[in-house]
């Protein structure tokens, strides 16, 4: 079975310029507050909650197949749910491949 995500350091949370951007809705929920405010989340809280959401969107698609196998879910509820841990998964290995990306451009930087 699929296992939760453990903790991640502490990084300020920059606050949003301007527009929402509704590409996915991992981060649904999570409000970086308006230029000048006080800054509520940090970075790892966003990337911890988003980590949640994408493990609990594929421990239902694991739950939904294996109802599916006993006969007691119907096939369009498990391709929903396959194809929607699917867009989740990408997503984040979208996301942690921008981070690693972003570390190693910061690991060349000369001090």
């Amino acid at each position: 079975m699929i296992s939760g995500i453990g903790g991640i350091g502490s990084l300020p949370l920059k606050p949003e310029i301007g527009g929402t951007d509704a590409t996915t809705d991992l981060f649904q929920g999570i409000k970086a507050p308006m230029a000048g405010g006080e800054i509520g989340g940090t970075f790892a809280e966003a990337l911890s909650q988003a980590a949640s959401k994408t493990v609990n969107t594929l421990q239902n698609a694991e739950q939904v197949s294996i109802q599916a196998l006993k006969g007691d879910a119907d096939t369009r509820q498990v391709v929903d749910a396959v194809m929607s841990a699917q867009q989740a998964l990408q997503t984040t290995i979208a996301i942690r491949d921008k981070v690693v990306s972003a570390y190693l451009e910061i690991s060349r930087m000369g001090i």
